[in-house]
């Protein structure tokens, strides 16, 4: 568990849940989820004495689920958005040590390690006024990442460069969502180098194409990485319908940071788009691939069977003068003269010769390129 106090002029790291609200700023609780299914008692105190309202039975069970899909709901009192994020996948049920790593690893997928990286986990918020609450996975480097680029942003240098403390916890929310589409959008030129190696492998003509396995997979893995992006869309287009619902500011200030919200909230589903677009472009093109790939091997293979077919064709009119000349007649021209094997063999392969230039002419015998 980690716990900060985020002002705009400082972020501290805290030891110990606090047990009022700061004069100024907001408090950022970071659990991982098995630390929150142990802790919640002493959790949900802590946010009814922070923010007069803890969460409900229905939420706590949503945050806790590790297969839940991206959603927006919320409360009178606050909002709840789940949000997956780039990870290893694996179950979450040894509570004898929460916050740490199971002691079993996950099973090994097959394909290249890049697909590895696809399976996704639910990060939950609870978006309070003045407490943001964020349940994360074990092993989650989303939480630690953040957490130290936050505090980084407190040294002077950061500052002169502009860079501003988040102004409220659905702000800070935002920031971490949009870090968590950053991997997905990371992600991109590898997984696009792997599918042009692969496209490379379909076509070359030379070397038979044998990691289908691999690459099924990576177009199952595709198709569920769009559905989990088309989920974060609604998700995030549930949450800006629930920012334009919001009471009006009393101040400028408030209008101001409400406006920065709703510009931070198309930003991050812009990134989202963006990544919903390139998947879809990803699953097409390794689709066509495997597309081409078959249509090349008909095509090998019709250019195999018209050699075929040509030479067959050559042999045919061979095979009918020996047919004539093998008949048991006693009467057949050149039968009985002494060059008649020569001139029959000399008609033969004019009559082969003059049809393989004919079927060269027309292309039955050429060879085909790569």
């Amino acid at each position: 568990m980690r716990i900060f106090h985020i002002d705009p002029r400082s972020t501290r790291e805290l030891a110990e849940l606090p047990s009022q609200l700061p004069q100024e700023g907001f408090f950022w609780i970071g659990v991982t989820r098995r630390e929150f299914e142990v802790g919640q008692a002493r959790i949900q105190e802590a946010l009814h004495r922070l923010a007069g309202s803890g969460l409900l039975d229905l939420h706590v069970s949503d945050l806790l689920n590790n297969q839940l899909p991206s959603h927006h709901d919320f409360t009178s009192q606050y909002d709840v958005l789940v949000f997956r994020r780039l990870a290893t996948g694996q179950s979450e049920t040894d509570l004898s040590r929460p916050g740490e790593p199971l002691s079993r690893p996950p099973p090994r997928r097959s394909g290249p390690p890049i697909l590895h990286r696809i399976d996704t986990s639910p990060v939950g918020f609870g978006i309070f006024d003045s407490v943001l609450l964020t349940v994360h996975p074990a092993s989650c480097t989303v939480l630690d990442t953040y957490a130290t680029r936050l505090l980084a942003s407190q040294r002077p240098d950061e500052r002169s460069a502009g860079v501003r403390a988040p102004a409220s916890p659905a702000d800070l929310m935002l920031r971490i969502v949009n870090h968590m589409v950053d991997g997905y959008l990371d992600l991109r030129r590898e997984l696009t180098r792997q599918l042009d190696h692969w496209q490379d492998e379909l076509l070359d003509p030379h070397a038979p194409f044998r990691n289908w396995t691999a690459l099924l997979d990576a177009r199952l893995t595709l198709h569920q990485l769009d559905d989990i992006c088309a989920d974060q869309r609604d998700t995030l287009e549930d949450w800006i319908e629930a920012i334009s619902a919001w009471p009006d500011a009393d101040t400028d200030a408030g209008r101001r940071d409400r406006e920065l919200l709703q510009v931070r909230s198309r930003d991050v589903l812009e990134h989202i788009e963006r990544v919903v677009h390139h998947v879809r472009r990803l699953e097409h093109h390794a689709e066509t691939a495997v597309q081409i790939h078959f249509a090349a091997q008909g095509n090998r293979t019709n250019d195999t069977m018209r050699t075929l077919t040509a030479v067959t064709a050559i042999f045919l009119p061979l095979n009918l003068i020996a047919a004539v000349f093998g008949m048991n007649f006693e009467f057949i021209p050149l039968l009985h003269e002494k060059a008649g094997f020569w001139w029959t063999l000399m008609g033969m392969g004019s009559v082969g010769v003059a049809m393989g230039l004919l079927f060269w002419r027309k292309r039955y015998l050429a060879r085909s390129g790569r």
